[in-house]
């Protein structure tokens, strides 16, 4: 069941499926039928994150070093959850500039140039190498144990006999499937819609074949997890330290490097890129995958630590922890479960490959191959009429010499390492490209020298501090300089450079290399100046969300159709050239100029085929002029800057005249009442006036006229001319007092005294009032004096208007008043409350308006019948307010607790030292 012809079969049978499944794609596609304009394929498809490493190494780092596994996958769950604005960003920038690889991306940002482009192609390469080199590791072991079980030992990796390399030829058999699947023909999209079908498929097969394997050992070598754990407690003496925080490399600081790392590299990785960016078709996809593909991860890390747990329990049956997904069900003698485990990995692996070196063999096409090829004369490269077949050829060629530089780390150092850890290698390379693509999308000023050095001092540091000690490790170099430092210089150490010792490798490794690169492109950039064309990318990438500005034409120069068209044909084939100049095929003699969009499309179809660097070279070439300056383009950016500010300023001025049209109606609405109210207010002053002046002119005629009037109705009338004297003067007062408080001309004269003595003379002087009345006066005063700093007169005057009001509003049939005095934090605060019918929440700020008329309030709420003019005039409380704000203290209408009346509070400042007594006298005054 398990001989090498059985596997093999099956093996190859599953890459036909493939195959079949990316021509199915690829036609679905030229019918207008995409498969891939699914939000959830698009999501599978982001899943070839998790390669061999996941399918196996998860489990080894899980084994050996408890729950860190989950940061490699915490990454990109956060990235997708927080980042996916940055993510659309690029989309959008991708899908307007024709991008078609990470190098291509960069190298545009950064001016179109080529040595940005071919300096991040190198990069990639060589971070690339160690992660195929992985998986090639993990087909060949698994291959190896699945046909040898019960013997375990791993194939000897060795350069002189790589004829009898088993990993040798599967690398050249996934080449050459490769290249059947990836480049069949050239595509001015530069998207592969046949292979994120096949990758979709892929993801859905690894993670049936772990949930399947999870299941087996959770569920049917033992009886689910608890009988699991509860083995393993028993089996396994430490576990809780085998899997607690404390085993993850590094402690904290370990964590958070991981971490950080992970999602750097979910975002930078070549084949991320490709599949994230490039083959997406519409980035509303963006809004399902950033929910699905982290329930994926989720799924797929679902039963790592029980295969873990199951791994160890096993002994020796079960092996090393990387095999332990194939090793579990190889030791209990199942047949068919291995086989599936063996194309689930089989399934990890070559979705990685696949897209990695399609993405690589694209970067080394556009960024190395063809700009150098272009510059050489003696090729006579433009003579040729078709080199469409000249770039596929160079692909193909250069998907082969991928796979073979991945097979030859796997070779020489691939046994220095486990799968994990050859994984975070690569992670720490391509985060390098991190400072450079992150910035750039936020930040005009980053320039193309800074990125250059950068990227190079990056590199250069992960080299010294992770790929160069991995090959001392394999035995090819001496290790002396690992613990000593070369020449004995031990601040040299690769994994304590500068003497910062104490941190695991990999989170050593991306703090200096991201340090040298992030502070050589800061720094650079802010000395450096940016070329015409580097400004116009610089706008047009961090503006990216502006798609006016991004599709502006931004050529000025003359070229005919039939060169141009002569130029799309010579690398991208008639039909597609007729396709991007509008289906129709130019005349040798056809001078009609090219119009400014033709132009720009010609070139984004050559920058589909063969990047941003070499597209603009070609268009050079033929178009007789420059691009637009970089004030032309400034200027189509500003002129949509200031259309979108001039739209928002005009809505910002609508909601804004809206609002003062609204608070224009509240105001006139507010004048009309007070002026209704100032007209009753005079009405009622002048027939206040008039009363008390009538009574004392009846009452002085009578004197004058009546000569033989009795002593006693004589008092009696002089009585009443005093009374309604006073009654005059006191209607007089208070509108001068009003007038006074309005213009700040009313002096107080502050003195200590005690607020106990001011109510017991206010109640004094009401008592009369509340006998007529029959008003139950309730005293609850403090024992003490209650010291305060008032003017005495007025604020009795402020304390008798209150109670007058108690007294008025109180209940008609059993009028009760009560009045509280208490201190409070550091001042005392006076309640009068009445047994009345209360004052409406929305009245109480009202009732200290000028001219308002409590009692009119009062009766229009209760629906009373209207009773006759209201006595008073409706000054008293604004005045009393007036006066305690004068003091320094609150008054405010609130709902009586005691019987649900009407309340007032009064609240005013203890009394303070002497001297500072004096002076808030003089500031008073």
């Amino acid at each position: 069941m398990r001989s090498s012809a059985t596997v093999l079969f099956v093996a190859f049978s599953y890459l036909a499926l493939l195959f079949v499944i990316a021509a199915w794609g690829d036609r679905r596609a030229e019918q207008r039928r995409s498969l891939v304009n699914s939000p959830t394929i698009y999501s599978l498809s982001i899943a070839v994150y998790c390669t061999a490493w996941t399918f196996y190494g998860s489990v080894g780092r899980a084994a050996t070093t408890g729950p860190s596994f989950l940061l490699i996958y915490l990454g990109p769950t956060l990235a997708m959850l927080c980042g996916w604005m940055l993510i659309r960003k690029m989309i959008r920038i991708a899908r307007a500039q024709r991008i078609t690889s990470i190098a291509d991306f960069i190298s545009a940002r950064y001016g179109k140039s080529g040595a940005i482009g071919a300096l991040v192609a190198l990069i990639a390469i060589i971070a690339i190498m160690p992660y195929i080199a992985l998986q090639l590791k993990a087909i060949t072991v698994s291959y190896a144990i699945l046909t040898q079980y019960p013997d375990q030992s791993q194939p000897q990796l060795s350069l002189s006999g790589f004829m009898e390399d088993k990993a040798f030829w599967v690398a050249l058999v996934l080449s050459v499937f490769i290249i059947l699947f990836g480049t069949r023909h050239l595509d001015a999209s530069e998207r592969h819609e046949g292979m994120v079908t096949a990758i979709a498929f892929e993801s859905i097969i690894k993670l049936c074949a772990f949930l399947t394997v999870g299941g087996f050992a959770t569920f049917i070598l033992y009886d689910g997890p608890t009988d699991l754990i509860t083995q393993a407690s028993l089996l396994i003496p430490d576990i809780s330290h085998r899997f607690g925080l404390d085993q993850v490399p590094g402690g904290a600081l370990g964590w958070f490097g991981t971490l950080i790392l992970a999602m750097l590299a979910f975002i930078t990785l070549p084949r991320q890129f490709q599949v994230l960016v490039v083959e997406n078709v519409n980035e509303q996809h963006l809004r399902r995958a950033t929910w699905l593909f982290p329930l994926y991860l989720l799924l797929i890390n679902l039963f790592v630590i029980p295969i873990a747990l199951a791994g160890l329990m096993g002994g020796a049956a079960t092996g090393e922890p990387d095999n332990f997904v194939l090793t579990l069900p190889l030791a209990s003698g199942l047949h068919w479960l291995p086989l599936l485990v063996f194309i689930g990995g089989l399934s990890a692996a070559t979705s990685m490959m696949i897209v990695e070196t399609i993405a690589l063999s694209t970067m080394v096409s556009n960024q190395l191959v063809m700009p150098l090829l272009i510059r050489l004369p003696s090729l006579h490269l433009d003579r040729r009429h078709d080199l469409s077949g000249w770039l596929l050829g160079i692909r193909r060629i250069a998907i082969i010499l991928i796979l073979i530089l991945g097979y030859l780390y796997h070779a020489l150092i691939g046994e220095a390492y486990s799968l994990v850890t050859i994984g975070l290698v690569s992670f720490a390379a391509a985060a390098q490209f991190a400072p450079s693509l992150l910035l750039g999308l936020y930040w005009k000023g980053a320039c193309r020298t800074g990125a250059a050095a950068g990227m190079i001092a990056g590199i250069l540091a992960w080299g010294w501090t992770l790929l160069i000690p991995g090959f001392a490790q394999s035995g090819w170099l001496d290790t002396g300089f690992i613990d000593n430092g070369p020449f004995g210089l031990s601040w040299l150490r690769p994994y304590a450079l500068f003497g910062l010792e104490g941190w695991d490798i990999y989170t050593h490794a991306l703090f200096w290399s991201l340090l040298v690169n992030l502070g050589l492109l800061v720094g650079l950039s802010l000395f450096s100046r940016q070329n015409g064309l580097e400004q116009t990318q610089a706008a047009l990438f961090t503006n990216a969300l502006r798609p006016e500005a991004a599709q502006a034409a931004i050529w000025q120069g003359h070229a005919s159709r039939y060169e141009l068209f002569m130029l799309l044909s010579r690398y991208l084939g008639d039909s597609a050239s007729r396709r991007l100049l509008g289906h129709t095929r130019p005349q040798p003699d056809d001078e009609t100029p090219a119009t400014p969009e033709m132009i720009a499309a010609a070139e984004h179809g050559l920058t589909g085929a063969l990047g941003s660097a070499t597209a603009r070279i070609l268009i050079n070439s033929v178009v007789r002029g420059e691009a637009l300056e970089i004030s032309s383009i400034l200027s189509i950016l500003d002129t949509t800057s200031q259309a979108l500010e001039y739209n928002r300023r005009l809505e910002q001025k609508s909601s804004e005249l809206a609002r003062i049209g609204e608070e224009l109606r509240s105001a006139n609405e507010r004048l009309r009442e007070l002026d209704r109210l100032k007209d009753e207010f005079v009405a009622m002053v002048s027939h206040e006036l008039r009363t008390p002046l009538t009574s004392i002119r009846a009452f002085a005629e009578i004197l004058r006229d009546s000569g033989q009037i009795p002593d006693e109705k004589r008092a009696h009338f002089i009585d009443i001319i005093v009374r309604e004297s006073e009654r005059l003067s006191r209607l007089i007062e208070e509108v001068l007092d009003m007038a006074r408080l309005e213009s700040g001309r009313m002096t107080l004269k502050p003195t200590r005294c005690d607020f106990n003595e001011l109510v017991h003379r206010s109640v004094d002087t009401v008592t009369r009032l509340n006998e007529e009345r029959g008003v139950e006066l309730e005293l609850k005063l403090p024992k003490n004096p209650s010291w305060i700093v008032a003017d005495a007169d007025r604020l009795q005057q402020v304390l008798i208007n209150l109670l007058g009001n108690a007294n008025k509003f109180a209940d008609e049939h059993n009028p009760r008043v009560v009045l509280t005095l208490t201190p409070f934090k550091r001042s005392y605060r006076l309640t009068v409350e009445d047994n009345g019918p209360g004052i409406a929440e929305a009245e109480r700020e009202k009732v200290f308006e000028k001219f308002h008329q409590i009692e009119q309030a009062q009766e229009q709420q209760l629906h009373r019948t209207p009773a006759s003019r209201p006595r008073g005039t409706g000054l008293g409380l604004p005045i009393s307010r007036g006066i305690i704000n004068q003091l320094g203290g609150r008054l405010w209408a609130d709902h009586g607790e005691q019987w649900g009346g009407a309340c007032f509070v009064v609240e005013l400042p203890q009394a303070p030292e002497l001297v500072q007594s004096e002076s808030l006298k003089s500031r008073v005054e």
